[in-house]
């Protein structure tokens, strides 16, 4: 990892050292910036979400890593004493940072899972209605008859096949959460 610090930040945010320091971040699975402003902060995040084409996760705590939260990809907050400003401002808000491990690595994966099988279904059933009506045209002599009344269209599309996602979503684990913190190349299968 790269500790760096808000003065030589400073120095490394302009247009000269970008590039040197672009390939310095490469090479590093994670960089942790103390005592730097708000701005540098977010233009740190924007710099590596930009040029390097990486996906951005953003820790903070309070109302001067907000801008940040905002920046990055995925944005957490960790509600504590600095106030809520963090959490208000983010897509997920754990109460420590020690949770974060957690969030990632099991959370993440079984919702990365939940939606890679929720596409699927969608496409499964789409593809069941269509077929439906493309072999009903035969039948009908393409005349354009609508098969179904307009009541069960809407029917099927809100109540029989959402039923199945909902459960699934809300029960599914493939993995238990103790297996996933065990084995964190578990994480990186599902990418």
């Amino acid at each position: 990892g790269l500790v760096i610090d808000g003065r030589t930040l400073e120095c490394v945010l302009h247009d000269s050292l970008q590039k040197i320091f672009l390939e310095l971040t490469e090479k590093c699975r994670a960089v942790v910036c103390c005592r730097a402003t708000p701005l540098q902060k977010s233009v740190l995040v924007q710099l590596v979400r930009n040029k390097l084409k990486a996906t951005t996760l953003a820790v903070g705590d309070g109302a001067n890593d907000v801008s940040m939260i905002q920046v990055a990809d995925i944005g957490i907050g960790i509600s504590g004493q600095e106030g809520m400003q963090a959490v208000m401002a983010s897509d997920f808000a754990i109460s420590q940072f020690r949770h974060l491990r957690k969030l990632l690595l099991v959370h993440g994966h079984w919702c990365y899972t939940r939606l890679n099988n929720m596409v699927l279904y969608f496409f499964y059933k789409n593809v069941a209605y269509v077929n439906l009506l493309f072999w009903y045209q035969f039948f009908c002599g393409f005349s354009g008859t609508s098969m179904t009344d307009h009541w069960i269209l809407i029917l099927f599309n809100l109540l029989f096949t959402s039923v199945p996602p909902i459960v699934y979503g809300v029960l599914d684990k493939d993995v238990s959460a103790e297996i996933l913190m065990q084995l964190p190349q578990l994480y990186m299968m599902s990418n």
